[in-house]
């Protein structure tokens, strides 16, 4: 079966929804996912994102090894246009990015300004897995006590994150998805800090 670019694009955004109001919440796409019958260099669950996220309205940049030939792909699926990760609205960090590439992106990608916080970055980050393991503490709006999360992922982006995120309300925006099409969200009012045992 074929995804369906109306139903089940839009079950798998109220999934995002759901994990963007409440950070810390794990929602999977899998279904979704499962329906796309592609040879691609990235996750089916990365590419249903882009379906849901791009149109050409909008502007993205692929951090990867292969970014040119998945640059072409996602344009040519989204009408989406490619654009430098200082202008992109949506920046998509795929699991072969080294950590120097990581890093980078997360440190060039627009905050917004004071006067339209919302014309910020929204980084969408690959990784191998995602769980609730309490490795970082998640506090903030849509967390009634206090959450955790684990990433298969190189520590570096904290930091970046939160040098990215000090000046509220810019900052950006972070999904991230593994290789089981699981998402978690971190919205940038969502404070993260790893748990000490």
């Amino acid at each position: 079966m074929e995804i369906d670019m109306v139903h089940d694009i839009q079950k798998a955004y109220r999934k995002l929804l759901t994990c963007m109001s409440e950070p810390g919440v794990i929602k999977n796409i899998d279904e979704e996912s499962k329906k796309i019958h592609m040879d691609i260099k990235f996750f089916n669950s990365t590419l249903v994102l882009m379906f849901m996220l791009l149109d050409s309205e909008v502007s993205f940049k692929i951090i990867s090894k292969n970014e040119n030939e998945v640059s072409s792909i996602v344009r040519q699926l989204t009408y989406s246009k490619p654009e430098c990760i200082e202008k992109a609205d949506f920046i998509f960090i795929l699991e072969d990015a080294d950590i120097i590439m990581l890093k980078e992106a997360l440190a060039c990608a627009k905050p917004g300004n004071l006067i339209n916080p919302h014309r910020s970055a929204t980084v969408i980050v690959e990784t191998s897995k995602i769980s609730n393991e309490k490795k970082f503490l998640l506090k903030g709006p849509g967390i009634k006590d206090k959450n955790y999360m684990d990433l298969q992922l190189n520590g570096v982006w904290l930091d970046s994150l939160h040098n990215k995120n000090v000046e509220f309300p810019m900052g950006i925006d972070m999904i991230f998805v593994d290789r089981y099409s699981n998402i978690i969200c971190l919205p940038r009012t969502t404070e993260v800090t790893k748990k000490v045992d």
